[in-house]
């Protein structure tokens, strides 16, 4: 009997379903917006009871619970997106579904999935898009006691032409998501992002505020390398605007373990798959577990 695994990657913008075979490779994909709770579970359920699989990997945009002694372990709790807060997404689905559900982050998941890839033990990943997050994998496991992190509300420095702008963090204004994720480009500049040219000052600002984030990421953690994914590092040039922030701020404390451009690098799963393949193989993990 052929055994299939499920993915669910459930962001703030858009859910992304899909399934893979027990060899990992992706057979079926869907995505759809993410409007209410109840139409979007809805449709989650519905994909799934059309397409059976044997468990699901579901990484969530947070914060969540994640805590499995906890009453609302498997919420969404105190989200900004409107309509999501204490929200029993893991519940309503295992209700309907009946299958072994492994809940996690999104970044979590994209984590996992860039750990697969790459063999990498010991990485850190942060997604710089619609909002921040951060997750990291030492040896082989996340990090985490009680919950999951959340450095994407870590204090930054200010960058000197930047000390105007509030933020768009509704909790902590100008914390790193308040100052570098998508949205606070056009708070700025009232133009969508990418719709800004890529000389435009705006992004050494951003690469700046990333390039903090890394560091800070370094000299906790130590990883192998840091992994910076998402929307806002789709631009063809804020990679190496990052390496470079990164560099000077580091200042030859330490040695880095390879170049920085192989360090402070972009996701190896193509199409933004990272999420999806980590999740598959959290589905495994479980599935195999029973």
């Amino acid at each position: 009997m052929s055994v299939y695994y499920g993915s669910i990657e459930a962001g703030g913008t858009k859910f992304v379903l899909a399934i893979a075979d027990e060899h990992f490779n992706i057979i079926k994909k869907c995505k759809f917006s993410t409007t209410t709770p109840q139409e979007t579970i809805s449709k989650t359920i519905k994909y799934f009871k059309e397409n059976r699989v044997s468990a699901i990997g579901l990484g969530s945009f947070g914060p969540i619970d994640l805590n499995l002694s906890s009453k609302t372990y498997g919420y969404i709790t105190s989200t900004p997106k409107v309509g999501w807060k204490n929200i029993n997404l893991v519940g309503q689905l295992k209700e309907a579904l009946d299958i072994p559900i492994y809940f996690t982050t999104d970044v979590n998941a994209s984590a996992y999935g860039e750990m697969k890839n790459t063999g990498i033990k010991n990485l850190v990943y942060l997604t710089i898009g619609t909002g921040i997050g951060g997750a990291a994998i030492q040896n082989g496991y996340f990090i985490g006691g009680i919950g999951h992190s959340e450095m994407g509300h870590q204090r930054i420095n200010r960058h000197k032409d930047d000390f105007t702008f509030e933020g768009i963090c509704p909790f902590h204004g100008d914390c790193l998501e308040g100052v570098a994720a998508g949205p606070s480009l056009k708070a700025r500049t009232g133009i969508l992002g990418e719709k800004i040219p890529s000389d435009d000052s705006i992004w050494d600002i951003l690469s700046y505020y990333i390039a903090q984030a890394a560091i800070n990421a370094t000299l906790t953690l130590a990883p192998e390398c840091v992994i910076l994914g998402g929307g806002v590092m789709e631009k063809s040039n804020m990679i190496s605007l990052t390496q470079k922030h990164f560099i000077s701020m580091l200042n030859n404390y330490i040695d880095l373990p390879c170049s920085v451009e192989k360090y402070i690098r972009l996701p190896t799963v193509k199409e933004n798959g990272s999420a999806t393949l980590g999740n598959f193989y959290l589905a495994y993990s479980l599935f195999t577990k029973k």
